[in-house]
């Protein structure tokens, strides 16, 4: 990885400030990209205190320009890109007879339309490393779950894109690999939309009990690395839960649930 060039969208917090950490370890020149411009530039300054190579852009993924104007000015700085992690994403909490639609359009335009764009702009400097393509999907992206229709939707809708993008390239020598985590400990069910298009705020589940950003971002890491097609994050809640949805959907559907149901203040009835 020393002096490769890795973008990741979504990298002021959470995974993705996690895989730039990572990455900047192994001696890569990094770019990371947010929404929030104070935010961004702490998370930079923290990777400049790591001794990184640190590029920080502000860019609203949902924005096509901003996904030009992102890869643009990364190759203006480095010449190339070898690998691009469309990490940047929000959440919602709210059964669907309750949401408004706008906010499953939101979701579908940051988490979605985020990875086409950026995904579109960078792929010819990719095409001529023979780079990388990485879309953080999660297990929602395999198992319709309640309460996140939108968020279930965007990330189905990912992995059906850049499953496609592989296909296509089969003999051009791009790797294009999905990353699905279960439950991780970041913020981004404190920022999860509810149905009226307002944070959430609290998030209702126990983070201590989560996989780390930090263990994510090292076992992502790796798979890149090792070009992976997949990988499927937490055992019990990511794994199995695949697998067993491929025989057994009704059955997983009835258990997905019974869980999601049990959360404190549940969108959905138990």
């Amino acid at each position: 990885m020393k002096d490769k060039v890795v973008i990741i969208t979504g990298g002021s917090s959470g995974i993705g400030l996690a895989l730039a950490h990572e990455f900047g370890k192994l001696k890569a020149k990094v770019v990371i990209s947010a929404r929030n411009a104070s935010r961004l530039a702490e998370a930079a300054s923290e990777l400049r205190w790591q001794k990184v190579e640190v590029l920080d852009i502000v860019a609203d993924v949902s924005r096509e320009e901003d996904c030009r104007v992102l890869i643009d000015k990364t190759v203006e700085t480095f010449g190339r890109i070898d690998i691009l992690i469309n990490n940047a994403g929000v959440s919602m909490r709210s059964a669907f007879k309750d949401t408004n639609l706008n906010v499953i359009r939101t979701l579908m335009e940051i988490n979605f339309w985020g990875t086409v764009y950026c995904t579109k702009f960078a792929l010819p400097y990719l095409l001529e490393t023979k780079g990388s393509v990485v879309g953080i999907i999660s297990v929602a992206g395999y198992i319709g779950l309640p309460g996140r229709t939108g968020y279930s939707a965007s990330k189905f809708a990912i992995r059906g894109f850049l499953d496609t993008l592989r296909c296509e390239n089969e003999k051009t020598g791009l790797h294009v690999m999905l990353a699905a985590p279960g439950f991780t400990a970041t913020n981004i069910r404190k920022v999860a939309l509810l149905g009226d298009g307002s944070f959430q705020g609290e998030t209702p589940r126990a983070e201590n009990k989560m996989m780390s950003a930090e263990k994510a971002a090292r076992k992502i890491t790796r798979a890149i690395i090792k070009r992976k097609n997949v990988l499927v994050l937490t055992f019990l809640e990511g794994k199995l839960a695949v697998f067993l949805n491929r025989f057994l959907p009704r059955i997983v559907s009835h258990l997905t649930y019974n869980h999601m149901a049990k959360e404190p203040e549940s969108p959905i009835k138990n």
